[in-house]
Formats: structure tokens, sequence, C-alpha cells
């Protein structure tokens, strides 16, 4: 409408331009060519006006003005088209209007499993670090673990699994907004035998999708039972293994901690005492892991036996879990496993187990975001 306006007002500036002196031009209807002119409205009263008659130089005074302002209209019109356009370009090269802030320690798993989710999917996200020790980036949080993923800056996402699982929902059906989606799963807070009160989250690792959607993303039979299985087995039982692996000796103790220092916010005096308090205490805490998870002496047999069974479990015929694809329990392990890289305990596990094929392939498809669509 602005487009067509900005036309007209050029088209009468040059009509008044191009008239003949003497001539009489309106914008609505005839009249006299001296005097007060007469315009219609749309109701049909009559609505004088005083526009002085467009002779000589006043004429071409008139025309000018027209002429500058319908050009001056067009311009603005054609400016916020363009901008508009390259807005939606914009909207669409960045997957959606989700903005993502995921509050994190690089070296956790579980934050490490919500990356790989992130950018194998090609989403868009800020990262905040925060300190593991004052931990004043989540201040405002009542929920003091990470990951927190925040969605538009409003609406708040706990637990890696539950982030995972709602976010691919989004993507599967978006005509449900995120928070629609979380509704999904609930909070639930128990106090365990420790006496230490905890919170979960019901149905985490089930995605919220009709049947129609559930045959298209597993069309498969028994897919869907074998991610929630894995995706569950990499957090009870994988996650539990890394700590009395990395930390099964005072050597391999202090290069982790070195490791978690440079990786992490650490401020000068907290990241020395991290380096050195830390790994004597987490050498001393992963003796008693391997207690409470019942794991052998020498813990890195149980680790290799771990990743073996999951080598074993997605057979010799495909890539991936997910068939020619990822799914997320791919996703889900890869994340696990890729906090050890730098570490013995990662170099040990790729020389002595059947997993580096695997790896290495979903490492590809993580690092050029190949799940984006």
């Amino acid at each position: 409408m602005a487009n067509n306006y900005a036309r007209t007002v050029l088209k009468v500036g040059c009509n008044i331009l191009n008239r003949r002196p003497g001539t009489a031009s309106y914008l609505v209807g005839n009249g006299s060519a001296h005097g007060p002119r007469k315009a219609f409205s749309s109701r049909g009263t009559v609505v004088r006006h005083m526009l002085p008659s467009p002779r000589g130089g006043r004429g071409k005074l008139l025309g000018c003005a027209f002429f500058l302002g319908g050009g001056l209209g067009l311009y603005q019109t054609m400016k916020f088209c363009v901008q508009q356009h390259l807005a939606e370009e914009e909207t669409q090269a960045s997957g959606g209007a989700l903005k993502l802030t995921l509050y994190q320690y690089k070296t956790c798993p579980f934050c490490s499993k919500v990356r790989a989710f992130l950018d194998y999917h090609g989403l868009p996200h800020e990262i905040v670090e925060v300190n593991p020790v004052m931990r004043q980036e989540i201040k405002w949080s009542t929920y003091r673990k990470v990951p927190i993923l925040m969605v538009d800056g409003k609406e708040q996402l706990n637990d890696s699994s539950v982030i995972i699982s709602c976010l691919k929902t989004y993507l599967v059906n978006k005509n449900k907004s995120v928070s629609e989606i979380l509704c999904c799963y609930p909070e639930l807070k128990s106090v365990n035998e420790r006496g230490k009160e905890v919170t979960e989250y019901s149905n985490k690792y089930w995605l919220m999708l009709s049947e129609a959607e559930i045959f298209k993303t597993y069309p498969e039979k028994g897919m869907q039972k074998e991610e929630i299985k894995w995706r569950q087995w990499a957090d009870d039982w994988l996650v539990h293994l890394i700590s009395p692996n990395v930390y099964r000796t005072t050597s391999e103790a202090l290069a982790a901690f070195d490791y978690i220092v440079r990786e992490g916010k650490f401020g000068t005096f907290e990241g020395l005492f991290a380096k050195y308090v830390g790994a004597a205490a987490m050498f001393l805490i992963s003796k008693r892991l391997k207690s409470r998870h019942n794991l052998q002496d020498d813990v890195r047999q149980d680790l290799y036996k771990a990743v073996n069974d999951w080598v074993e479990a997605i057979g010799k015929k495909r890539k991936f879990m997910g068939g020619d694809e990822p799914n997320l329990a791919d996703l889900a392990v890869f994340g696990v496993l890729r906090v050890m890289e730098g570490l013995q305990a990662f170099d040990d596990m790729m020389e002595n187990t059947k997993v580096k094929q695997w790896y290495r392939r979903v490492e590809n498809a993580v690092l050029n975001h190949q799940g984006q669509k």
C-alpha cells in the first residue's frame, strides 16, 4: 500500500511539472481553475481545500514537492522491503527462531551430550561457561546443576536428556511450542537412600510425537525402544565409568585436572587449588565410585567391555545405531566418551576396543552439522 501511495504522489508531481501554465490540476474531481477546489471523500461529502493554482514558478515548485515526497516514500518502502527480506533469510539460515543459551562445564559429560546434539543439528547457540566453584553464572536459577538451556531468554530447560528430548520433539513437530512440549516432562522430587533430595523428570527419554511422526522418525520396528534403552544406558552406566578411569592413578588425576582447569572457567588461585587439591580429592573419590558401582580393580576393563557392548549392539551392517544417520543414542554415547579426549583413558580406549571407526563417523557428522535440515 505504501508503495502504491508513493507511485501516486510521484505521478501527481510529474503531471504538475508537465502541466501548461494556467491549466487547473486536481487531486480528485474537476472544478474551477481559480479559487477553492473540491475533493470528494469516500463517503461522498465535499471537502474543500485551498491549493494554490499551479501557474508558473509556483506550479513547478508544487510539482517538485510532490516529486520529492513520492521519491522519499518510495525509497523508504524499498528500504523496508529489503530489510524484511534480509531478516527472513537470516532466520531461515539460523534454523528457526529459537535463541538458545547453554550454561555448562565444558568437561561435564552431560553438557557434552547436549553440545553434540546442538552441533549435529546445526542449532546456533551461545555458550556460558560456569565457574564450578562459585557458580555465579547460574545464581538466578533455583536448579543448581548444569547443563541448563535457556530458550528465547524465558524458557528454562534442565537435565541433559530432557533438553535433548524436548528439542528433538520441537524439530520434528514445530506446531507445538517448546513451552507446550516441556509440560510433558514433569519434575519429580524425592529423597534418595543417603537422605539427599534429588530431582528427576518423567518421560525424559521419550519424544512427544504423533503416530505418523513416530513412524517417520523410527521407520523400523524396535528402533524407538532401542534408542531409549541405550540413551538410558549412557546416563545410568557409561557416565559412571568416566571418573574412575580418568582419575585411576595420581598422575592421570593430575593430568585430568590440568585439562579441566585449562578448559574451564577458573581464576588463577582457583585453578591452582583445583589442579592439585582437586586431583588428590578425585583420586580418592574415584576409589569410592569404583566400590559403589562394583567395578573391577582394573577399571579400564569395565570401560572396554562397555564400549565393546555398544559397538556390538550397533552390529556390522549399520554405520550408526540410527542406521545411516546418528540417532539420539549415538549422540549421547559420543558426548559422554568425548570428555576423555586428550587423556590417557581415551587413548587406551581407542587402542583396545572396536569403537574407533564408529566414534570418528559420529565426530565427523557432529562437526559438519549433518543433521541440519
